[in-house]
């Protein structure tokens, strides 16, 4: 049956990842089925107060889960498959394919959430093809990225292929010798790409990233030159990397402890899978190692990018209960910090060097390269596959731009590429790209220590107390609407000139006004107690006195009153006066 354009378009859907590093996420969406790639997540400002988690708002997918047919994951970094087990306590996604080591992950994660039995987890191989419901086939292409076991996908729809590269840079010596499978993609572009959504992450920077090889004879001569302990930090993901600390370790005679959970946990995952491989006796635990000369210990820890609960940012604060820095401790940095940990960074490596720390860190000292493709890298992946249209991805909106000036470079058209923004909706058909509407896009906010979201409003509420402080205020009211006693007020992080005394003077007479203003609102016609809205009162008395304290102290605290109230109404006797009925316990004392 004949249908219209509109009807038979692809529609590609990113919910995080555009304008943003993290959180990568994207639907898409052919007639009546849906299929995501990726769910990430991505980690909170330091505004958002009690927040664990940041999430991309996922309102169309709850509003469209009877469309959802599976997902298909790149490689296992977090912001990559990190929300997954967020997403699965709301909607249900039937199967999840993805590479071993993202797999074995995902679940973990999976059953620490209580969420394992929501999905089907399937692993594949290079070049492995998946059917998702009726119209969509992936197929999976190995890729060289700073994780091993990662992907390019070649989306097979019913109107062409879409190529989404995944994370990648073009990596010629990979360390597990897993090369890009750069044939794949050539016999791709010449059967015809539809579109290619390419990551973006390093588009400023010109020529090719170098091999993560590189960094190898660089750690070397660090290691060299260690005289006591020996302290690493990368990514806990950072696979290759950690392949080669633990192979220079070995080479320098020195034994390893790891400290941190995520990176544990990766290395026990990838050493069961072979993609990390060492001797047993290597690994020891941290209280094997506190007995052995400094000469021989490597301490391999979290904390690279300044994370507060992350090893090496503990260590650097005096806050770890078993590992404290001593002078002449060599501490390297094996990682950039990403945009927006700077400052983070910095502030650990103050702290060690000021604990007699010697630490190494910097682009100059050729300890990490990049897990993304820059420009060289970019033009080779648009000229091996000759993409239709182009939509760069996974980058802040500076590098979505200059990737597509990289594209048109390579002789891709201006008009046959778009840049986009988080909730944006593309329709994509055999001859035209074109953004058709937006969705319902933006962030969830995750309190892990409740499972629970956090609402704007309380995220609002946070910061408020968090820069102008709490002030909370205990009233008692009797059944006429008066005070039973004077107030109590604390204050928390306010800063004023008033005297506490006069303070609470004030506050006293600002209820009384209010009550004796508005007490006939709340105590019903007939003034009976039974008809009292105590609820009402507090939320008026509680706005009240909110708009009359920031305007007296002119600051913004949050105001919170609690109010106590008579456990039992009075009741009336025969002469019409009320006497106050006593509980069973009172009458039996």
């Amino acid at each position: 049956m004949a249908k219209n354009e509109a009807e038979s378009a692809l529609k590609i859907i990113p919910l995080g990842g555009l304008h943003e590093i993290g959180k990568n996420t994207c639907v898409f969406e052919y007639e009546d089925e849906i299929i995501l790639l990726d769910a990430g997540l991505a980690f909170p400002t330091e505004a958002m107060h009690g927040v664990n988690i940041v999430l991309p708002d996922m309102t169309y997918l709850r509003e469209n889960r009877h469309k959802i047919k599976g997902m298909v994951v790149t490689h296992g970094h977090e912001d990559h498959i990190g929300g997954i087990a967020f997403h699965l306590k709301q909607i249900e996604i039937p199967v999840i394919y993805g590479p071993r080591l993202a797999m074995a992950m995902l679940e973990g994660k999976l059953e620490e959430a209580g969420v394992r039995d929501r999905t089907e987890l399937r692993t594949v191989r290079p070049r492995d093809v998946v059917r998702i419901g009726q119209h969509f086939f992936v197929e999976y292409i190995r890729n060289t990225h700073s994780i091993a076991d990662s992907f390019t996908l070649a989306i097979h729809t019913p109107l062409g292929v879409v190529i989404h590269t995944g994370d990648f840079k073009i990596d010629h010596t990979p360390v597990d010798g897993e090369k890009f499978d750069l044939q794949r993609l050539a016999e791709h572009g010449e059967k015809g790409v539809l579109c290619l959504l390419s990551d973006s992450t390093n588009s400023e920077v010109p020529g090719f990233t170098p091999s993560e090889r590189s960094v190898y004879p660089n750690l070397d001569r660090v290691f060299s030159q260690a005289t006591g302990r020996l302290f690493v930090t990368t990514f806990a993901s950072s696979v290759h990397r950690i392949n080669m600390i633990l192979d220079l370790a070995q080479k320098h005679n020195r034994v390893v402890t790891v400290v941190g959970r995520s990176m544990l946990n990766l290395i026990a995952h990838a050493r069961n899978l072979g993609y990390i491989k060492c001797e047993d006796n290597l690994l020891q635990p941290l209280h094997v190692v506190r007995s052995m000369p400094d000469e021989k210990v490597l301490v391999l820890t979290t904390g690279s990018q300044g994370e507060t609960m992350a090893a090496m940012t503990r260590i650097a604060n005096k806050e770890h209960p078993h590992i404290k820095i001593r002078q002449g401790d060599t501490v390297v940095f094996s990682a950039n910090p990403i945009p927006g940990n700077t400052i983070a960074v910095v502030n650990t490596i103050d702290k060690l060097m000021i604990q007699g720390a010697k630490v190494v860190y910097g682009r100059d000292k050729g300890i990490h390269v990049s897990g993304h493709g820059c420009q060289e890298d970019q033009k080779l992946m648009i000229s091996l596959t000759r993409p239709k249209f182009f939509v760069p991805v996974h980058g802040e909106h500076r590098m979505l731009v200059k990737h597509s000036e990289t594209a048109q470079s390579t002789g891709i058209p201006a008009e046959n590429m778009v840049i986009i923004q988080n909730g944006d909706v593309i329709e994509l058909t055999e001859n035209s790209l074109r953004v058709a509407g937006k969705v319902q896009s933006g962030i969830e906010l995750v309190d892990t220590t409740s499972s629970g979201m956090v609402s704007a409003k309380v995220l609002q509420e946070r910061q408020r107390m968090a820069s102008e402080g709490l002030v909370t205020i205990a009233a008692a009211i009797d059944w006429s609407g008066k005070l039973l006693a004077k107030p109590e007020i604390h204050m928390r992080g306010v800063v004023t000139s008033f005297e506490r005394s006069l303070l609470l003077k004030w506050v006293q007479q600002r209820i009384e006004e209010i009550l004796s203003v508005r007490w006939s609102e709340f105590s019903g016609a007939e003034g009976e107690p039974a008809d009292i809205d105590w609820g009402g009162l507090q939320t008026t008395l509680e706005r009240e006195l909110q708009r009359s304290i920031r305007r007296e102290l002119q600051c913004q605290p949050t105001v919170t009153l609690l109010m106590q109230i008579p456990d039992e109404p009075p009741v009336k006797v025969a002469d019409g006066r009320r006497r106050r009925t006593r509980t069973a316990a009172q009458v039996a004392s």
